[in-house]
């Protein structure tokens, strides 16, 4: 194994592995705390994280507010006062050593005021900013307003070439590296484009070579990239460390900082970790921000499954194929669907899927009485934490604050689900019935001899692990 040397980012030498950033409760300040004094980046998740009371006990984020808009409000107050907690508490931990970065979703619901309202609130205590889930421009201007680093996610390098060209050439001091996410294999929510097979991985190097290529034609040699997704052992990734095709390499890991004893996931969560096989988790394109995501598949993902699979297309008159008649909900409106179909709704009728709910693509899916009421609890309680979603047609823009279409039954709350899975204690039937986010390499845990016994190692011995290649 190639000896792993410290590398330049960002102004500093740190150690070239870097913490991946998990929002909601999961990258906390004590764990990346504790990865940046160990001599690598620590990463703190700026997508609502806990602020605490007067006791230490984390602050339940309720909403009052009336409207989304007011609820909105609400919920950025709770992000910034989190993640300020956060921060200052990584801070502290870190002891003056490696590197400290904040991480946010650019689709997130006002994402840049949660990040503005962290930088002011913990000045000077943040040197990096870690940015994908969209195409940030403006990540370079808000960058460059507090003087610290920028790290924007890409998948590709037309994306880095679109965000360069835009916006990033005028900060280009200030780009501390790119990060390559691999869109197949990273955990949480993914870059694949519509050109792009979801069942079908792409090697990486090519991908990253010609990353390296397009930075180069910018002038960016040094300039670290940062290989997110799949990375376990890093004597897998000798031939990318010291390879001029690839340049300066640090490694990303987002998985694997979830089962230590400092990660503030509940026990039950560390359990299944430690459980999971190859084949676990795929990706799935359920998520209200539309894009594609990595998630362990459990009851949760199976029911959302049963939703699109109980699914027919309609039409309001008679016409085609569509001349059975059909009657549904209280006040027994007729839509027309196929005969066969029609014989699909009788036989999920029939098992208790009674309820019929029209999605934003002239069909309609159907679910039990109970599953529908919550669905339409949960988009009446939609406190906008993202930019646009589509479970609950939401959208931060005015003057309508919808995104034009219907509110898709197909889809779920993201921030409830998040939010119950990361304060579960340890309830392992939460972990079924929530989304539970991973990389593709989970299934690693069972597998990997570091593990044995069901060890739970520090953030320090698996750092100190990482570096031996292992």
């Amino acid at each position: 194994m190639k000896p792993i040397d410290a590398i330049r980012m960002g102004g500093g030498e740190v150690l070239p592995l870097v913490e991946g950033g998990k929002g909601v409760s999961v990258s906390t300040g004590i764990s990346a705390g504790h990865w940046a004094g160990a001599g690598g980046v620590g990463t703190v998740s700026l997508v609502n994280a806990d602020s605490y009371d007067a006791d230490g006990n984390p602050v339940p984020q309720v909403y009052h507010g009336r409207t989304r808009r007011e609820r909105q409000d609400e919920l950025v107050d709770y992000a910034i006062a989190g993640g300020i907690a956060q921060v200052r508490r990584a801070h502290e931990l870190r002891c003056g050593r490696g590197r400290l970065h904040v991480n946010i979703l650019w689709e997130m619901g006002a994402a840049e005021r949660v990040l503005e309202g962290v930088l002011d609130g913990a000045p000077g205590l943040v040197q990096g900013i870690t940015c994908g889930a969209g195409m940030p421009y403006r990540l370079s201007e808000i960058a460059a307003k507090h003087g610290i680093h920028y790290y924007p996610i890409v998948s590709s390098a037309r994306a880095f070439a679109a965000l360069w060209k835009r916006s990033y050439s005028k900060a280009a001091e200030l780009l501390g590296g790119v990060v390559y996410e691999d869109p197949w294999r990273a955990g949480g929510h993914n870059g694949l484009s519509n050109s792009e097979n979801p069942l079908r991985p792409e090697d990486p190097a090519p991908r990253v070579k010609a990353l390296r290529a397009q930075m180069r034609a910018f002038g960016l040699d040094t300039t670290p990239i940062i290989m997110a997704g799949g990375v376990w052992w890093l004597e897998e990734w000798e031939d990318w460390i010291d390879n001029p095709e690839f340049g300066p390499v640090a490694f990303q890991f987002g998985t694997r900082p979830l089962l230590t004893q400092e990660s503030p996931i509940p026990q039950s969560w560390k359990q299944r970790l430690l459980t999971l096989r190859e084949g676990d988790i795929s990706l799935n394109r359920f998520s209200p921000t539309g894009f594609y995501s990595s998630a362990v598949n459990n009851d949760f993902l199976r029911e959302l499954a049963g939703r699109s699979e109980r699914q027919v297309a309609f039409s309001t008159e008679a016409v085609g194929e569509h001349v059975a008649p059909y009657e549904y909900g209280a006040r027994g409106r007729v839509v027309y669907l196929t005969p066969s179909d029609l014989a699909h709704v009788r036989a999920w009728e029939r098992a208790g899927e009674t309820t019929a709910m029209r999605t934003p693509d002239s069909t309609m899916i159907f679910v039990t009485p109970e599953r529908a009421a919550e669905i339409n609890a949960d988009q009446a309680a939609c406190m906008g934490c993202l930019s646009q979603c589509r479970f609950s047609n939401w959208s931060q823009v005015g003057p309508s604050y919808n995104n034009g279409r219907k509110a898709d039954p197909r889809s779920f709350c993201i921030q409830k689900t998040l939010q119950q899975i990361a304060h579960a204690e340890n309830d392992p039937t939460v972990m079924d019935d929530n989304l539970m986010f991973s990389g593709h390499n989970a299934y690693r845990f069972a597998q990997d001899p570091f593990y044995s016994n069901g060890f739970v190692p520090t953030v320090g011995q698996l750092v100190e692990r990482i570096m031996t290649g292992r």
